[in-house]
Order: C-alpha cells, then structure tokens, then sequence
C-alpha cells in the first residue's frame, strides 16, 4: 500500500516558496471580536514535503487508477472513448476558463456563438427542430425530456397520461427518471431476438399512455429495426417517443432519430462527444426535441438577431422550469463543439462505422470462447456472457473481469443488461487499433483458458492490483475513505 502525502512528510522540507506577508502586524487586533472565534489557535497540520516527493507521490497513485490513456476501457452503454487533448488545452484557455454568466451578454458573444452552433449541430446530428443545453448529465436530460413531455401533455389537457412504457433491457436510470417526473413505469418484454416485443406493446397500451422510453441501439447492440412501428402504435394513443441517447455513438451520420419517430431524447455530451467523465463528472446532457415540443424548452436558449446572440426567453410562459444555474456545464459543451467542427459529418459518420466495426471485430473473436447469445451483427458494442464457464468450472463472471484486471484492462459492464445471466457488456469504441484490441481478446481468451485448467486464479483475482477484490456491499455500507489524523 502506498503511504499517504503526511507519512512522506519531514520536519522543515518545503517545495513551495510563499511571498512575505504585507498585512500589519495590526491586522488581527483591527478584526471585529465576533469573527475572533474563527481565528486558528494553531498552525494547521499540513504535509511538509518536497515539490518532487509531491509529484511521485500523485503519479504514483494516478498510475494504480486506470484510466483510458493506460489501457482499453470497454465498459459497455458508457462509451469511455480517447479524449483529445486538444479539447483539453481549448477548454483551459483563459477567454473561456475566466469567463462568468453575470458579464454582460456582449461581451460574451464568443461563448454564446459556441453554444448557439452546438444547438444546432446537435439538432441537425439527431434530426430534432431545437435543443437545450441545460441539463448537466446524462440522466438529468432524461428527467428533462419527461417533464417536457409531461408539460405537453398538461398543455393538451391530457391529465390521464400517467404512464410511460419502456423495454425490460432498458437503463436504470430510465425508470428512476420517469417516477422523479412524476409518471408510472410500465415494462414491456423483450422478443428471444432481442427486440422490443411489439405484439406485447399493443396489449399494454392505453389512453393513459404518456410515451415510451427506449435506447436505440438497445442495451444489447442491436438496433431496434421496428422502431418506426412502435411510433406509429405509440403516437396513434397521443403518446410520445423518446430516446436515450446514450448509444449515440452508433448512430452519428448514419440516423437521424428525429426522423424515425422519436420526439425527444438527450444526448451525452461527455460520452458521445468526448469528455473525461467517470466518478460523478462532469457532464452534459442536452435534451432535442421536434417542433411541437420546442415552446416546452427550459428557457432561455440561445438565439440570434441583428444585433447579435441573446438568451431568448420569448417562450418562458409555456416552458418548464430551469433545470440547472446559469446555462448549463459550458466546459464540457466547448469540448463537443470542437470535436464536432473537427471532425465534421464525414468525420462523424467514420466514428460511428469504426465503432461498429470495432465490435463486431471483438464480438467474432470472443464467441468461440464465451456464450453470445446473439451472433448477428451488432452495432457499437455487444454483450457476451460467462454462463458457459459458470456451468463448467463454477468461474463467475464477476471472476472473470477481476482477473482482467490483472491483464492491465478494466473490466467491461457486468450484470447488464440484467435481461441476460452472467452478461458481460464490450463496447470497444472507435478510438482502439487492431492492435488493442487483438491484446484485449486475446486476454479474454487466456483467462477462458484459465478457466478451465485453474480455476481458483480466477476466484482469488485479481492477484496484482494496489487492493485485492472487496466485499462491494460492505464497502458501500461502510465507506471509509478518511485519513485519520
């Protein structure tokens, strides 16, 4: 185990130089008494250690972590692709990084043609009429996107619409969303191919039908072909269609979904369009929506006349409510606008059909050695399964990612979807080589090897990383991440 940066720390060893205080000596006596009592009493416990100690001590602890620049990070309906680093050095630069929502709007034109293009790249990338930027996370779109279509059905006088039917392959977030915007969750089956079972979905739907929620491609790599049907069943009772956008990354220049029968759907910025993201941020989730739904937009949007961009609030009165300060997480928002003018529709449509190919390349590599339950061709990412070697030799799937870890990659998404036992969900991404992906399977295979000859490897991984496996429930319940001091 590591130590810490305070048992690295040595009397009077300092990296830092500090300028000579020019506060009075009076400075403390001027200080009215009822703020004395926050004065320190004592000089604060601080490390004392060299910059250089300080230095190896972080790069040795970011290099226990695992991270995309160290090793592939195939964790399926995440999309942990390569974030260029120049999205990193525009990001930090001072005309954006210095800037504050209070300045006055002209002298933040810049940052409002920034966000008024990604609306519209957006909206012309998904084939919706408008976009807001707002929401700051993936599933605070989701919660967006239902309370706008929960507005229009308000609007409608449509009181009765209170249920929202979504496939039993769908993300978790899907139905937390739904029941935090106030609507019922109705779960429609799965066919043996995959798909959503659109025979069941004419028996559950009613009048009360709000919408229906679905990922596309869904959670299992396979993209829902009947989609348009289930629009038509759901759009004859007034419902709405929305899509989870979170699987975007197979679509790009290749679907519109605005033109297949979704109404509404969100995208993830730090997904689809490259940002670091990982344990709680940051994020972005902008939320498209077709011309019936835009007067329902959180305001403002970002609009443009002849003087200029403006934050347009013309539409306040039929729009809900703001759903984040300000504007929305302007960070992540700068890094997909680059990546989408570097790249362009070309470059776009080409991120899509490697991330495609990708997986279909994994997917045709791994099925002689684990179970797929569906072999035909997938989209971004497939989902494989250790029910073979669960039966044979008792190794769980839960064994075989912590022995990946042991390989220098993370493990996959595992346990979802929650549809297959013992899934195993790879999603490659387009940013992998041939040669990455071959080092990858070819670890897949040697622990499906490893599975058979010695099992107890697996049940004891990993055996190489900083900590062993933990009791995750324990770990939960009692998370203690405080150094004592």
């Amino acid at each position: 185990m590591s130590k810490t940066i305070f048992e690295l720390s040595s009397p009077d060893r300092k990296g830092y130089t500090l300028p000579k205080c020019d506060l009075p000596a009076s400075f403390n006596a001027a200080i009215p008494d009822k703020y004395k009592k926050f004065l320190r009493k004592e000089a604060a416990r601080l490390p004392e250690c060299s910059e250089l100690d300080v230095m190896r001590h972080f790069i040795e602890l970011s290099h226990k972590n695992h991270f995309i620049e160290k090793g592939l990070y195939p964790l399926g309906s995440c999309t942990m692709k390569y974030n260029p680093k120049v999205h990193e050095t525009i990001a930090r630069h001072t005309c954006f990084a210095n800037i504050h929502p209070y300045q006055p709007l002209e002298t933040l034109q810049g940052a409002l043609e920034i966000m008024y293009e990604l609306q519209k790249d957006l909206s012309e990338i998904a084939g919706m009429a408008q976009v807001t930027l707002q929401p700051v996370a993936g599933a605070h779109g989701e919660f967006t996107g239902l309370k706008i279509m929960h507005a229009y059905h308000i609007a409608k006088g449509n009181h009765h619409k209170t249920k929202i039917i979504m496939p039993d392959s769908a993300h978790g977030t899907n139905p937390a969303s739904c029941t935090l915007a106030g609507f019922e969750v109705v779960e429609l089956k799965s066919k043996p191919d995959g798909r959503v079972d659109t025979e069941h979905l004419r028996e559950i739907v009613d009048a009360d039908t709000a919408g229906f929620m679905l990922t596309n491609p869904n959670t299992l790599g396979l993209f829902e072909s009947q989609v348009e049907q289930i629009a038509e069943i759901i759009h004859s009772v007034d419902g709405l269609m929305y899509m989870d956008g979170a699987n975007l990354n197979a679509l790009m220049g290749i679907v519109k979904p605005g033109k297949i029968g979704f109404d509404v759907m969100h995208f993830n910025l730090h997904k689809t369009f490259t940002t670091p993201h990982g344990g709680g941020g940051p994020g972005a989730g902008p939320v498209g929506v077709v011309d019936k739904l835009v007067k329902f937009l959180p305001a403002p949007i970002v609009s443009k006349n002849s003087e200029g961009y403006f934050l347009d609030e013309s539409h306040a009165d039929t729009a809900i409510s703001k759903v984040h300060t300000y504007y929305g997480n302007f960070a992540v928002m700068l890094r997909a606008y680059v990546y989408i003018k570097m790249l362009g529709a070309d470059g776009l449509r080409k991120v899509s059909e490697n991330a495609i190919i990708n997986a279909n390349y994994l997917k045709y590599r791994l099925s002689p050695y684990y179970h797929v339950e569906h072999l035909e061709h997938c989209m971004h990412e497939f989902v494989a399964d250790g029910t073979k070697q669960k039966k044979q030799t008792g190794v769980s799937t839960l064994d075989i990612a912590k022995r990946l870890l042991d390989k220098g990659f993370h493990a996959p998404t595992i346990y979802f979807p929650l549809i297959v036992p013992e899934a195993m969900m790879i999603e490659p991404t387009e940013t992998e080589s041939l040669q990455s992906l071959d080092a990858f399977a070819e670890a897949m295979i040697q622990i499906a090897k490893e599975a058979e000859s010695n099992p107890d490897t697996l049940h004891q991984a990993p055996l190489t990383t900083p900590v062993r496996r933990v009791d995750d429930v324990r770990a939960v319940k009692q998370l203690d991440i405080k150094f004592p001091l």
